[in-house]
């Protein structure tokens, strides 16, 4: 396992901005990228990371929700999809590893159901609200080109992205 380099918008938008691709076959190298990808999550730190987000454009997520002390509880997403949305919605306050210290609310549905394949290609159907809603229906955007950002007004867009490319300029300054 490795860590890899989590894009961001200030250098990695048309990358990031790409529809992700389904997978064929959830095999070895497919498992591989994935451990990788929760390595790099937790190294972060981060609840929720896509494939894309490492440059990867696979329809692939894992996310770990677990807080504080309580122990890993990694879990892996292959092709999935949101086949049932409720009306009701939530506002949740979400940050991403690619809008690097950039958080907002954003307006959801409040609850989702979820099919997708598991770390062994084994095919899930699972019900999801609260924190769990909200990360699911984030890194799903991700795997389809959206970002968090692009749920907020243009404004409060541009400013996000310009405060990572400022943050980004400083850090190299630094360096």
């Amino acid at each position: 396992m490795s860590v890899r380099r989590i894009l961001t918008v200030d250098a990695d938008l048309a990358t990031l901005k790409k529809k992700s691709q389904p997978v064929v076959a959830v095999d070895d190298d497919l498992r591989a990228l994935m451990d990788d990808m929760l390595e790099t999550m937790y190294a972060a730190p981060g609840i929720g990371l896509a494939a894309i987000q490492v440059g990867e454009p696979k329809r692939v997520i894992v996310m770990d929700l677990a807080r504080g002390e309580e122990p890993k509880a990694p879990r892996f997403f292959v092709n999935p999809e949101i086949v049932w949305a409720s009306e009701e919605t939530g506002v949740y306050e979400e940050g991403c590893l690619s809008v690097p210290e950039i958080y907002d609310e954003v307006e959801r549905p409040a609850k989702v159901r979820l099919r997708s394949l598991d770390y062994h290609g084994r095919l899930v159907e699972e019900d999801a609200e609260a924190l769990f809603a909200v990360c699911i229906q984030h890194e799903i955007d991700h795997l389809n080109g959206v970002l968090f950002i692009d749920h907020l007004s243009r404004l409060k867009r541009q400013r996000a992205v310009s405060k990572v490319k400022k943050a980004a300029k400083t850090e190299a300054e630094a360096l």
